[in-house]
């Protein structure tokens, strides 16, 4: 039995440091941006920033699970075979979200274009750059630790709502570079935490109907890569995906699939298999 000490609040730990990590290497993307330097540092530079939370989990890792493996605990977050049943599922509810929205800005005339990108090549540059940043980076912390953490005290559902809380004011930064100002960046910050929370919820769900952390990174890597393609109004799209993701979370925590996020099987659905750390 390993004599370390264990952290008596590793939640708390990995959000501060997720954003001590954060911080800088966010001020380190405007740098390279105001520099002009070239594209490609950028974007390595910025998908390395989204990889804050992972640093801050493998540095807390020892301290949060004493003598375990660290990467037996990322195996054992893949293990479990994809369900078709969840995987379409959450495709179904993404891609309907998505078209409405595009639907609703195509009715407005806003844009010449619907989409931002003209090229099969920039398309398939956007989708693996989308991949690798925010989906890939951040779901082992947030989701694979804190959110399943959180859920040994919690129902899933209110577990869901704090990760997803702190999760959408990890991006506070990120707000004071859309150019909005006063009213409009109030709207912005509400439809953006509205959004947030609700994706969220449709993680932990299907996330705690399959036990494979490849749910929640689809999931996220569908909002971001489907109102990154829109050409609209970035106030605008927001608005929209935090009305239907809303909507679709509102319909998931009514469905209650399986007692997923609360009620009496919820912890057999979570506890059941024991994780292999």
């Amino acid at each position: 039995m390993s004599k370390e000490k264990k952290l008596k609040k590793p939640i708390v730990s990995f959000i501060l440091l997720t954003n001590i990590i954060f911080w800088p290497l966010f001020c380190l993307v405007g740098v390279t941006k105001m520099l002009g330097l070239s594209t490609w540092l950028f974007v390595v530079v910025h998908c390395i920033s989204s990889w804050a939370s992972t640093f801050a989990f493998a540095i807390l890792f020892k301290k949060i699970y004493p003598g375990q493996s660290f990467i037996q605990f990322v195996k054992s977050k893949f293990k479990h075979k994809i369900k078709v049943s969840v995987l379409l599922s959450v495709s179904t509810i993404q891609a309907l979200i998505f078209l409405t929205i595009m639907l609703i800005v195509l009715s407005k005339s806003e844009v010449d274009s619907i989409f931002t990108l003209s090229s099969w090549g920039m398309l398939l540059f956007y989708f693996f750059k989308t991949l690798l940043s925010g989906p890939f980076g951040e779901e082992l912390g947030w989701r694979g630790f804190a959110l399943m953490e959180l859920q040994k005290k919690h129902p899933p559902l209110k577990a869901s709502i704090i990760i997803g809380f702190w999760w959408g004011l990890w991006h506070l930064p990120i707000w004071f570079t859309t150019g909005f100002t006063g009213i409009d960046l109030m709207k912005y910050i509400l439809f953006f935490m509205i959004s947030i929370m609700s994706t969220t919820i449709l993680m932990a769900a299907f996330y705690n109907l399959n036990q494979n952390l490849i749910i929640p990174i689809i999931i996220h890597h569908n909002f971001n890569f489907f109102i990154g393609i829109i050409n609209g109004n970035l106030s605008d799209l927001i608005m929209y995906n935090a009305i239907l993701y809303g909507i679709a979370a509102v319909l998931i925590i009514i469905i209650n699939p399986k007692k997923v996020l609360y009620g009496k099987k919820e912890k057999s659905l979570l506890y059941g298999n024991p994780t292999v750390m």
